[in-house]
């Protein structure tokens, strides 16, 4: 089995960011209004050109070593089905092949980005949903509920 250079945490990451971003959409909401409360939140899920996901994505892509990169564009072109993880050597050479893109940019152009990164993590046999950094957003009694019925 190949290894990874970029940490299961890095992708997992990335992944949750992905996510965030891939479900925005086109500004819908003309008069929007200072307050996101104050528009019922409509806005939280338009996309416009001031995003801080894509501000946070590309930040902490453009932090990684060029090897993390490589590994990164390698895992989204494998969760895409260009190759299996036993042409991970091929993958990863095409995807340093590629270096002079701005591999943020082009991440962030792939739908689903998110997935593709879930599947690739997948194929190396890593399960990216343990050690997940969102939090749990039920309710305290939601949580409670769930504890008894795992019981």
């Amino acid at each position: 089995m190949p290894e990874l250079t970029i940490s299961p945490e890095k992708v997992t990451f990335l992944i949750e960011k992905a996510r965030e971003f891939d479900v925005k959409e086109q500004a819908t909401d003309d008069d929007s209004g200072s307050n996101a409360v104050d528009d019922d939140m409509i806005d939280v899920l338009q996309d416009s050109g001031d995003d801080p996901v894509v501000r946070e994505i590309t930040g902490f892509i453009n932090a990684m070593s060029e090897d993390e990169q490589t590994d990164l564009v390698a895992l989204m072109r494998l969760g895409r089905g260009d190759g299996d993880i036993d042409e991970w050597d091929d993958l990863r050479r095409e995807a340093a092949g590629q270096r002079d893109r701005h591999t943020a940019r082009y991440l962030l152009g792939e739908p689903m980005l998110g997935d593709l990164l879930a599947e690739g993590l997948d194929a190396f046999g890593i399960d990216w949903t343990e050690g997940r950094t969102t939090a749990d957003s039920s309710s305290p009694s939601q949580r409670d509920e769930d504890e008894i019925t795992k019981q």
